[in-house]
């Protein structure tokens, strides 16, 4: 296998956000605009993780999470999961989410969930076979833009 490796997003990390705008851009058809200042609000934000999949020294797949308290306990949440259409069919996208499934145990008792688009057969059929079930609710959305 080739050499891989997950780490966390850092402030040192800085200089990866070309690489990392590139595979924001690829996570719709209509991404948000990207910040490279909203990196270092994440590496110094301590409910925000971003994991990088990083193969023979290029950044070919990300993951991002936020962990956080509620009354009815901790809850975990997986977005922006990605990896580059030039590292696809590696099972990079399995180990990006395997090692949130085990950062997340840490928190224990904690409750991990993600969304995904029903038109994304692989990610569904990955995240099914990892362990995550299907649950029945509406997601709804609102985005603020102005304080």
């Amino acid at each position: 296998m080739e050499n891989v490796e997950i780490r966390e997003f850092g402030r040192q990390d800085m200089a990866l956000a070309d690489e990392i705008e590139a595979l924001a851009g690829q996570l719709t058809s209509s991404p948000a605009a990207f910040a490279p200042e909203r990196l270092a609000v994440m590496a110094s934000d301590r409910a925000s993780r971003l994991f990088l999949l990083v193969a023979a020294g290029r950044v070919a797949g990300m993951l991002s999470m936020g962990v956080y308290m509620t009354p009815t306990g901790r809850k975990a949440w997986i977005e922006d999961v990605v990896v580059d259409t030039a590292y696809r069919g590696r099972g990079f996208g399995r180990m990006l989410v395997e090692h949130a499934v085990e950062y997340a145990r840490q928190w224990a008792p904690v409750t991990l969930m993600l969304t995904s688009r029903p038109s994304r057969t692989e990610a569904n059929a990955l995240y099914r076979t990892a362990g995550f079930g299907l649950k029945t609710t509406n997601v709804y959305r609102m985005d603020i833009t102005e304080k």
